[in-house]
């Protein structure tokens, strides 16, 4: 029995720390293979410490986290004062019950709840955005509270409740008492309890997600803007510091519980004399952090809020241009007046357009997808550029004016373009199998075939492989594409989305559908024993990603000015270089080095052959589908995956 339960522990143990074992070696690798270790590094350690916009996440979390944890603390405290109070049964448990909510809600409910409500007051005050850092505070603070009663309310109802009226009887105030005689009685549990709040501020995610706005970024929605590619070794890096900054604390506070009992009665005396200054102090350090945020957003410094498609511009990493900085640079060298730029990511278009359409946050420039700029366009959500701040506009190419989703070319920028091919490992595929749709659905390769994880890319893969019309409206269409998906689903390995970067890097898969410039991030990274090939089948999917100002926007001159930016020589190419799509911009694919740089099979890839870009994207582009149509797509892809 004891042989069971040593096997037990140590299978507990492995499962629980063989990931993060695995982190700590992964932070030291040459490479930014995740699964062959190519050799000792500090190299992600210094990219690390280069990214400017990590480290910016990593002092906005801890700001944020002992902010939420400190006003939580002495809101929770007080609040356990008062219900300890109580002396009606049935109001002690109604409190009970309603403190304990936001533990039990799920955090998406909670999140939604908080930003409506936000978005509610707001629209009543007439603010074009309602989230900022307060509102993000706020959330934190009210998901933390709990928490803090949870552990304090217990030490109250522990105390002898004769304890604090004795200390009035001797000729203290009420106050007097509950700082002399209450307090410390309940200190373990006010410690424990802001503890506790903030882990839990540091650790969040969904509800920061939806209750944050512009410019202020927290580390874990800065690590799931990066799922656009692969999250680089460098944030394996930043995991390990973080990891051995804990044990180090750890090790001093049970070393800490091997001291003296004359050592502890000491410290007692010495923690008494700082519990004084307990309150006061965090006060004053809420304060100071509130003063700070004030004065650094309301200086003479412009402000331009940026939403992009995470890990979607050179952004410094891996020794490539850091076009933010270069952007804030040259404008204070050419205008004189200091510029910040907010940087927030979106994961797919739909997330974008329900944060902005809320009115919950306020940018100055997006950059969708074709098919959702031609929605936003029809419902009034753009402005029109005034192409003169905009000259570099003459390097797109014509072939990227006047598409469907823009044919005045009064509203967008074409950012970049790309078409979706077929990725398939050569060690496993038969090159025979290869060329057109049907590799998708070849049962030869089942259990190693992923799809999309959203509607309209999976069933454009449908549509594509019948010839059938992927814009239709004819609900007929959409059923037989349906059918198609269906016969699909018994040979499925999955359907994913950002998964697919290291499962086909792995050799987890073999075959996929994805996009052209995410190929070769895939390349990159592939394991020694995997052979990532790559090709269009005849009938596919061709996009246009596309900057354009909302109607939200605070300071359009500041956006086109940025605009104009990005379309410069060295810009657009670092860009162009580092997410590896294909670029609109003339600059960039006349450009020799940069044709070099990227080498053949990459512009073959990216830039094929082919008589007119246009004709292809008229042909084959997604079109923004009417509402009835969209609900009917829907319905047909929640049964396909109950499928």
């Amino acid at each position: 029995m004891k042989r069971a339960s040593k096997i037990y522990t140590a299978l507990v143990m492995i499962f629980l720390f063989a990931p993060i074992a695995i982190l700590l070696l992964f932070s030291f690798n040459e490479s930014k293979s995740l699964s062959v270790f190519s050799g000792f590094s500090l190299k992600w350690y210094q990219e690390l410490f280069r990214d400017g916009d990590t480290l910016e996440s990593v002092k906005n979390t801890l700001i944020l986290a002992c902010s939420a944890s400190a006003i939580a603390t002495v809101m929770g405290t007080a609040a356990s004062v008062g219900i300890n109070k109580l002396r009606n049964k049935y109001v002690r448990a109604s409190f009970d019950t309603v403190t304990n909510i936001p533990m039990t809600n799920p955090d998406i409910i909670t999140g939604i709840s908080l930003m409506l409500m936000f978005v509610f007051i707001g629209t009543r005050l007439g603010r074009s955005a309602s989230l900022s850092f307060w509102t993000l505070l706020i959330s934190h603070v009210t998901f933390c509270l709990p928490y803090v009663i949870l552990q304090v309310l217990p030490k109250l109802r522990q105390m002898d409740p004769s304890l604090p009226e004795a200390a009035m009887d001797l000729g203290c105030t009420p106050l007097q008492a509950f700082f002399k005689a209450v307090l410390p009685e309940i200190m373990p549990g006010i410690v424990t309890g802001m503890i506790m709040a903030f882990t839990m501020s540091l650790d969040d995610f969904v509800i920061s997600y939806f209750t944050q706005g512009s410019g202020f970024q927290t580390l874990p929605i800065r690590i799931y803007s990066m799922t656009k590619k692969t999250v680089t070794p460098k944030m394996y890096a930043l995991a390990t510091i973080i990891f051995f900054v804990i044990l180090t604390l750890l090790l001093i506070s049970n070393l800490s519980d091997e001291d003296t009992k004359a050592k502890r009665r000491q410290d007692a005396e010495r923690a008494r004399k700082v519990r004084r200054f307990l309150v006061p102090a965090a006060a004053t350090v809420i304060l100071a952090l509130m003063v700070v945020l004030i004065v650094t957003s309301s200086g003479r410094t412009l402000t331009l809020n940026v939403y992009n498609w995470g890990e979607y511009i050179s952004d410094g990493s891996e020794g490539s241009l850091d076009t933010i900085a270069e952007f804030e640079k040259w404008y204070e060298e050419t205008y004189g007046t200091p510029v910040k730029v907010n940087y927030d990511t979106f994961s797919s278009n739909e997330d974008m357009y329900a944060k902005v359409s809320s009115g919950a946050v306020s940018y100055d420039l997006l950059i969708p997808s074709d098919y959702m700029i031609a929605r936003m366009k029809d419902e009034g959500m753009l402005l029109p550029l005034n192409y003169s701040n905009i000259p570099n506009y003459q390097y797109i190419g014509e072939d990227f004016r006047g598409l469907y989703y823009d044919p005045d070319n009064q509203y967008t920028v074409p950012y970049t373009y790309g078409i979706v091919g077929v990725i398939y490992n050569a060690n496993v595929v038969d090159e025979a199998d290869t060329g057109d749709w049907d590799l998708m659905w070849n049962e030869k390769y089942a259990g190693n075939i992923l799809t999309f994880n959203n509607s309209r890319d999976a069933f454009g893969t449908a549509m594509y492989k019948l010839g059938l019309d992927v814009n239709t409206t004819d609900h007929s269409v959409w059923d037989r594409a349906a059918e198609e998906l269906l016969a699909q689903n018994p040979i499925l390995k999955g359907r994913v989305m950002d998964e697919i970067y290291n499962m086909m890097a792995s050799g987890e898969a073999a075959v996929s559908a994805y996009y052209a410039g995410d190929y070769f991030t895939m390349v990159d990274n592939q394991a020694d024993t995997v052979d990532l090939q790559f090709y269009y089948p005849p009938r596919t999917n061709y996009f246009v990603d596309a900057m354009c100002i909302p109607t939200c926007c605070q300071n359009q001159e500041l956006a086109e000015v940025f605009i104009n930016f990005m379309l410069s020589r060295e810009a657009a190419i670092a860009n162009a270089e580092y997410i590896w799509y294909a670029c609109p911009n003339s600059l960039v694919v006349e450009d020799e080095q940069y044709i070099e740089d990227m080498g053949e099979e990459a512009m073959e890839i990216l830039y094929p052959e082919m008589e007119s870009f246009r004709e292809a994207y008229n042909a084959y582009a997604y079109r923004n589908l009417d509402a009835e149509t969209l609900n009917y797509i829907n319905s047909l892809w929640e049964r396909i995956k109950l499928n």
